[in-house]
């Protein structure tokens, strides 16, 4: 039996059927009134292992995580690992890979750090921090996406201005000439970041030991500070430069319902 509820239609009714922006409009506003959980367990019998969540590990992330290991749902999980991370985030990933019992895939660049410096010169962050978040970040997460129908985040509107108008789900063009667009799924999007860390401790969550010394956002270490109280989560990123994204959630295009 078929159904014209999206929210109600299974992975292997709508394997040939891609979501339209009118569907995810719709899909949006319901999933304002309901908590990650559910947001997650749609995405699991949509599309299966064809969604994955990717994380930095920060907080919401590990919630999502943690959330969607509670539920049974056994996605994928994978990380940008752009050769320039602080040390603790590295040994973060092992000891989450321990506490849920998940691999966690790591993306690489495919030039090392060194690679880069002889291709362009030394240092690219602190000349052109967009080229080198592009080379590092953004090229890999294309190559990931092309193995996926839906991208989970543990994007938050709390985070920042520029992400303030996120949805829970978006439709975005991977591939504009191939007609490949992708699900962008936000389940955290209504979580305040005081929810997000209650959560964490009350389950005992291992996370960034950075965060206890003031750095509310964690990237690379060449571009990371703390964050002043009063400041935006991630106002401690690429110090210098009117930057505020490093552009893997801003470099596909969304498609939107204009109907009325």
């Amino acid at each position: 039996m078929t159904t014209n509820n999206p929210i109600a239609t299974t992975a292997s009714e709508c394997a040939h059927e891609p979501l339209t922006p009118r569907e995810v409009a719709a899909l949006n506003a319901q999933f304002e009134l309901q908590p990650p959980e559910e947001i997650l367990a749609w995405a699991w019998n949509r599309f299966g292992r064809r969604a994955a969540i990717g994380t930095s590990f920060q907080g919401s992330g590990l919630v999502m995580m943690h959330l969607a290991k509670m539920a049974g749902l056994n996605f994928p999980v994978f990380t940008l690992d752009t050769g320039l991370l602080f040390p603790e985030t590295l040994e973060l990933h092992k000891r989450l890979e321990d506490f849920f019992g998940w691999k966690i895939e790591s993306i690489a660049p495919d030039l090392t750090v060194e690679q880069q410096a002889e291709a362009v010169g030394p240092e690219l962050w602190t000349r052109d921090p967009d080229l080198c978040c592009t080379m590092r970040k953004v090229l890999p997460l294309q190559t990931k996406l092309r193995e996926l129908d839906c991208w989970i985040t543990g994007l938050r509107r709390h985070q920042a201005r520029s992400r303030s108008d996120i949805g829970l789900i978006e439709l975005y063009t991977l591939d504009a000439q191939g007609g490949t667009d992708i699900v962008k799924l936000n389940p955290m999007a209504n979580w305040p970041r005081e929810e997000i860390w209650r959560h964490i401790r009350q389950h005992k969550i291992p996370y960034n030991p950075l965060h206890d010394q003031g750095y509310k956002s964690i990237g690379c270490l060449t571009c990371t500070r703390k964050t002043a109280r009063g400041e935006d989560e991630r106002a401690g990123r690429w110090i210098g430069f009117k930057k505020v994204e490093c552009g893997i959630h801003t470099f596909m295009p969304r498609k939107i319902d204009f109907q009325i």
